[in-house]
């Protein structure tokens, strides 16, 4: 009987627990001094993302054309009720149309608040890496990537750019994506 005992008291502790949980709260707990992102592939270059700035990485939707709209926005989508706005990311940064395939992705954030898909080749998943680790970016003067990438981490062989959402998204070029 006490055995039985012992385990509803663990449930009991783990409920408690649960119930002062607050998610993204990191007040009491140590730096783990890892940054933590989500992994995709655009063209050739390699990318990661803040993992806090993605919401769900998913197939593409069906989604209906934006007339007048720069070719870079494809369109809108209805994502469980709520407008998805569709970006193609090598549209917008290489002036080059992505190439759907299999393994094509939206990448979903948020951006003031209503969701947004970044259309990317491939999405890998997401990778730790250490913090301190991380390098002043090796790219081209001519890539689109300048102002976007202010990070690089190495992992093995691969180079990771860290892309930069907030600045992506306070763009007046990446907000404004009437035709001229």
């Amino acid at each position: 009987m006490s055995a039985v005992n012992a385990s509803f008291e663990k449930l009991q502790d783990y409920e408690q627990r649960s119930l002062v949980f607050e998610p993204g709260r990191t007040a009491g707990r140590a730096n783990s001094g890892e940054w933590v992102g989500v992994i995709f592939r655009i063209g050739n270059v390699q990318l990661a993302c803040n993992i806090d700035q993605v919401h769900e990485f998913l197939p593409i939707p069906d989604f209906t054309p934006i007339p007048g709209a720069k070719p870079w926005l494809l369109g809108l989508a209805n994502l469980r009720s709520d407008l998805l706005t569709i970006i193609d990311l090598a549209g917008f940064l290489k002036d080059q149309q992505s190439t759907v395939s299999m393994r094509t992705r939206l990448l979903v954030a948020s951006l003031h608040g209503r969701p947004v898909g970044l259309l990317v080749d491939e999405v890998y998943g997401q990778r730790h890496f250490v913090t301190d680790e991380g390098n002043t970016p090796e790219l081209p003067e001519n890539s689109p990537l300048k102002g976007f990438v202010h990070k690089q981490y190495r992992s093995g062989n691969d180079d990771w750019n860290i892309l930069d959402l907030d600045t992506l998204f306070s763009t007046a070029e990446f907000l404004n994506g009437a035709a001229a």
